[in-house]
Parts: structure tokens; sequence; C-alpha cells
């Protein structure tokens, strides 16, 4: 995935703002491996507010658990990074608030892979309020920045394609 360089992150965020705020949606989001970088660029956008809920960073497992519901057997079972795990941060999510979920988790690196989940295996779900959350998991090249940017776009992205 790579991107015109004279089109951002933050144009992109605009976009998504402009779909959800003329549906009267609100985002959430839940991330895990990037950080905050998802809300971050969504607030990027000036008046980001009328479409823009709020989120939850979650790191740690215990985060998961505590902030977002995500079960601990969840996590022993499938890991924190997993289809399952992203599903329920999704869910968790919007018990928190607003109308459609995004939530990440993956392995950003430069450490922490494995042979069945490598440096830039992430998982990304999307969740309509009253729907199944859809999950695509992604391998993204690069170093721990590009594999966060991708992951950031590649969520973006993800919430157009529910319209």
């Amino acid at each position: 995935m790579t991107m015109n360089p004279k089109y951002t992150l933050t144009d992109l965020a605009q976009e998504v703002g402009n779909i959800l705020q003329a549906k009267g949606y609100l985002l959430v989001t839940a991330e895990s491996c990037t950080g905050g970088l998802i809300g971050a660029v969504c607030t990027e956008v000036a008046g980001s507010s009328a479409w823009f809920y709020g989120g939850v960073i979650s790191y740690a497992n215990d985060a998961k658990i505590q902030g977002l519901a995500v079960q601990a057997e969840t996590l022993s079972d499938f890991g924190a990074v997993s289809e399952q795990t992203v599903r329920e941060m999704c869910s968790g999510a919007l018990q928190l608030g607003g109308d459609i979920a995004v939530a990440v988790c993956g392995v950003a690196g430069p450490a922490g892979g494995s042979a069945e989940k490598p440096v830039g295996c992430v998982y990304i779900g999307w969740q309509l309020r009253g729907e199944p959350a859809k999950v695509v998991r992604h391998q993204f090249p690069g170093d721990r920045s590009q594999v966060r940017e991708m992951t950031v776009l590649a969520a973006l992205q993800g919430i157009k394609t529910l319209f």
C-alpha cells in the first residue's frame, strides 16, 4: 500500500469523516499496535468531534481486558494478535459508544514476531453497531514505523469499504 505523497493520512481521515458525518455515525477506536495513531490522525481533522467519538489504547493484555472487555480466555487461547481478539476489541469499543468501531492488533516489530505471526502481521477489524465484525489479516512489510502507518492507512480505508 503506497500513497500519493501529496495525499496524506489526514486527507484520508477527512474523507472518512465526511462519510461518517453524512451518515450521522460516530467512530470509536480500539488500538493496540498503533498506540493511538488512528485517533491522532482523526483528530488532526478540524471538526472531527462531529464524527469521532474517541478510543482506547489497549497495548497491554490487562488493558484489553479492563478497557475493552476482551476475555482472558481469548487472549490465552488465541493470543493478543488474533482475529478473535480484534473481534472482541471491536465489540468492547462499541460498548463505550459510537456507531462504528475499528480495532487493530499486531506485531509492529522489530522483535516479537513468530513463524505463525511474523513482524508485520496485523489484524484489523471493523464493526457497525448491530452487525458482526469484519476482520482482515495483513502482512505489512517494513520497519515499525512503516507497519504502524500502513495499519492506520488500511484501517481508515476499510471504513470506506463498509458503505
